[in-house]
């Protein structure tokens, strides 16, 4: 998922670099609803820990391996905003040190990876909250159904810009087949990881989690209402 350089043309670079930077904007400022003196601490552990999980390859058969994106599991942890922010400090250092994918590219990768998964799978997982019980325990099972749609879902949006601006000499049609076919495989790894994490940190300490806050409050009240201090 790590666009090149020279893989899309520059006006379509130039595009995503743009949406790129708007969205950072804007998270900045989102961010600051999101964190407190409590919680800072964790978008920079979850920073770390994408980092340092997208250096780990697994295998997906015919060669082909896939790593982490993190988007799903950034925004249920620290929230959407802040996960955008973490997402592009992580593909920023990886670019510029790293040559992890292209600097040129920088705002297509950041666009895909730290935008597109970050959306879809903090859509998705809402939308789960929303329609499951409350429990805490379905938490970690909607974030890892959320970052397994995001995975394909942001091949897709790289396969339509390649339509757009596509320099590689490579049949639209073979680019979608393998594109979607592929991550949908690594969208499961997606899924494992992100499931796991979250369990984890959900029945350690549920109340750093972002996407389980609503659900903590709510017990928290319920506690107070049957057993009054």
């Amino acid at each position: 998922m790590h666009v090149p350089d020279g893989f899309l043309d520059a006006p379509t670079s130039v595009a995503t670099g743009a949406v790129a930077a708007a969205a950072v904007a804007v998270s900045l400022r989102g961010a600051r609803r999101e964190l407190d003196d409590r919680t800072a601490p964790m978008a920079g552990l979850v920073a770390t820990f994408v980092f340092a999980a997208q250096m780990i390859n697994f295998p997906v058969g015919a060669g082909t391996s896939g790593h982490l994106m993190g988007g799903a599991l950034a925004a249920v942890l620290v929230g959407p905003w802040t996960a955008v922010l973490c997402l592009s400090v992580v593909l920023v250092v990886q670019a510029l040190l790293m040559a992890d994918g292209g600097v040129t590219a920088l705002g297509t990768n950041v666009t895909l990876i730290g935008i597109v998964t970050v959306a879809v799978g903090w859509a998705v997982f809402v939308l789960l909250r929303r329609v499951l019980p409350g429990r805490l325990e379905l938490v970690a099972p909607a974030a890892a159904v959320g970052a397994f749609v995001s995975v394909p879902v942001a091949a897709l949006v790289f396969t339509g810009l390649f339509a757009v601006g596509g320099n590689a000499p490579v049949d639209l049609g073979a680019v979608a087949t393998a594109m979607l076919g592929w991550h949908t495989v690594i969208g499961i790894g997606e899924a494992v990881i992100t499931g796991l994490v979250v369990a984890s940190v959900v029945a350690t300490r549920p109340d750093l989690v972002h996407g389980a806050r609503p659900l903590v409050a709510e017990r928290e009240l319920i506690t107070r209402t049957v057993v009054p201090s």
